[in-house]
């Protein structure tokens, strides 16, 4: 009989990772980054009359933009348009990545999941 091969013994991966815990209430186009920020995912729609939020579902924030998508300036609308939705200073508010797409990951620092999912479901309904 051969004798045992000495190493470590090969685990299965699902056995090391907990199941993540099930969280209904938001969508996952935001997500939560440690210590105190928040990740939203955001479909821009440049060149509107009127700055709105459209929809609000598991892909992306729908947001239409009172802007061109020109020289930045529809960014730059996305970015107060959502501090003043969510009710944090501009500077709170940045542009994760997407500069150059409709799709966007927009970070805003110093907020809560639930202050941030509150505000643009509040809005959306209120819209």
């Amino acid at each position: 009989m051969a004798p045992a091969k000495k190493g470590k013994a090969k685990t299965k991966s699902t056995d090391l990772q907990s199941p993540a815990p099930s969280n209904t209430k938001f969508p996952a186009c935001m997500r939560f980054i440690p210590p105190s920020s928040v990740a939203v995912t955001i479909h821009a729609k440049p060149g509107s009359k009127v700055a709105t939020i459209t929809n609000f579902d598991d892909d992306a924030l729908g947001v239409q933009i009172d802007a061109p998508a020109k020289d930045g300036e529809a960014n730059a609308a996305l970015l107060d348009y959502i501090s003043s939705v969510i009710g944090v200073k501009k500077r709170q508010v940045s542009l994760g990545s997407g500069s150059k797409s409709r799709d966007k990951v927009l970070i805003v620092e110093g907020v809560s999941l639930e202050t941030v999912y509150n505000a643009l479901d509040t809005r959306l309904h209120n819209s």
